[in-house]
C-alpha cells in the first residue's frame, strides 16, 4: 500500500503560491545581474571629458604681497580683454573720420592754381580765373568737368586734357585753333580758324587774311557731333574761297564781303568786283573777270561794279 497521500486543496494552493514566489525571486535576481554587467562595461569604456565653454577666460598671475616678510605667493585672476567686432568697428570709424577731417583741412592737399601748358594765346591767369580752383581739396576735382568748363569758355581751344595728382597738382594741356582770317565787322574784329570758328583776337597777328564785312555772314549751324564744339562763324566753303582769292587781291587791299555778292575787293583801276563765295570755280571766275576788263577797257567803258559770281552770266554796272 503506497505511503503517498493526496494533497488537500489548501495544500495545493499553498504549494502553487510558493512556486510562483520562487519564480519572481529568480526573475528579479536575473534582471539585477544583467544590469550590473551593463554598468561594468560602461565603466570600462574611456569617457571623454566634456569641453567646457569658457565665456570669460581669465589669465592667472602669481604675485608676492609686499610688506609681508613671510607672505605666501598668491594667485590673482585677471580677466582677459575681449576685442569684439563692435570695438573694431568703432576704431575703424574713428580712423576714417580723422582721415576725412585731415583731407579737407590740410593745406598741403588744397590746390593753389592750375599749371597751363601748350598754350600760345590763352594765358594761365585766364584759365585759373575760369576754373577757380584756389583753396579747393584736390581729391574733389573731376578732370572731365574742368575740361568742359574750359571748352565752353574758350572757343579757341581745339582740345584740352586736365590731370589731377597728389598732393595738390592740376595741369591743363591745351591745343589751340590757329587763326587764318581777320574778320572786321561793325567796328570790331575777330579771328577765324580754318574750320570757320571765330574766337577772341589776341592783339594783331601778321599773315592773316584781312576781310572787311559790309554785312553779317549767313548763320551756320553746328557741323560737329561733339556738343562742345562751337558752331562755325562762316561756312567751310567760304574759308576755302578766301584762301584761293587772297593770292589775287591787289596789294594793300582788304577782301570785302557783302551779302548777295560774296567776296570781292576794290580794284585800283576804279571799280569794285565780286566773285561770290564758292571755292570750286574761282580760277574760271578770275579768267572771266580779266577778259571783261580787257573788253571794257578797249571800249573805253569805266564801270562802277563787275560781278562774276556766276561765270556763265557775268555783268557790269555803271555808276548812277
Amino acid at each position: 500500500m503506497s505511503d503517498k497521500r493526496e494533497l488537500s486543496r489548501a495544500e495545493l494552493v499553498r504549494l502553487r503560491r510558493e512556486q510562483e514566489h520562487a519564480r519572481q525571486l529568480q526573475r528579479a535576481s536575473n534582471v539585477t545581474a544583467r544590469s550590473m554587467r551593463i554598468t561594468t562595461r560602461a565603466q570600462q569604456k574611456p569617457v571623454k571629458p566634456a569641453r567646457r565653454l569658457v565665456s570669460n577666460a581669465r589669465r592667472r598671475f602669481q604675485i608676492a604681497l609686499p610688506h609681508a616678510p613671510h607672505a605666501d605667493v598668491r594667485s590673482i585672476n585677471i580677466p582677459r580683454p575681449r576685442l569684439g567686432w563692435r570695438l573694431f568697428s568703432f576704431i575703424l570709424a574713428g580712423l576714417l573720420g580723422a582721415a576725412v577731417h585731415l583731407a579737407f583741412n590740410l593745406p598741403e592737399l588744397r590746390v593753389t592754381e592750375a599749371r597751363l601748358t601748350g598754350s600760345q594765346w590763352i594765358t594761365q591767369a585766364e584759365t585759373n580765373s575760369v576754373l577757380n580752383l584756389s583753396g579747393q581739396p584736390v581729391f574733389t576735382l573731376i578732370p572731365a568737368d574742368l575740361e568742359t568748363r574750359l571748352r565752353l569758355n574758350f572757343p579757341e581751344i581745339d582740345s584740352v586734357r586736365v590731370t589731377v595728382a597728389l598732393p595738390n597738382l592740376v595741369t591743363v594741356n591745351v591745343t589751340e585753333r590757329q587763326p587764318i582770317i581777320r574778320w572786321e565787322q561793325g567796328g570790331g574784329y575777330t579771328w577765324i580758324s580754318e574750320d570757320g570758328i571765330a574766337f577772341r583776337p589776341r592783339g594783331e597777328s601778321a599773315g592773316l587774311i584781312p576781310v572787311v564785312a559790309l554785312s553779317a555772314p549767313p548763320v551756320e549751324g553746328s557741323v560737329s557731333s561733339d556738343p562742345l564744339t562751337p558752331a562755325p562763324f562762316i561756312p567751310l566753303e567760304m574759308v576755302q574761297a578766301l584762301k584761293v582769292l587772297v593770292g589775287h587781291v591787289p596789294p594793300g587791299m582788304p577782301i570785302l564781303y557783302e551779302k548777295g555778292y560774296g567776296f570781292g575787293w576794290n580794284d585800283p583801276r576804279g571799280w569794285r568786283v565780286y566773285f561770290g563765295t564758292s571755292a570750286g570755280d574761282v580760277a574760271l571766275k578770275l579768267r572771266v573777270y580779266e577778259a571783261m576788263v580787257d573788253s571794257l577797257t578797249q571800249k573805253g567803258i569805266r564801270p562802277a561794279l563787275i560781278n562774276v559770281m556766276h561765270p556763265t552770266a557775268p555783268y557790269y554796272r555803271m555808276s548812277e
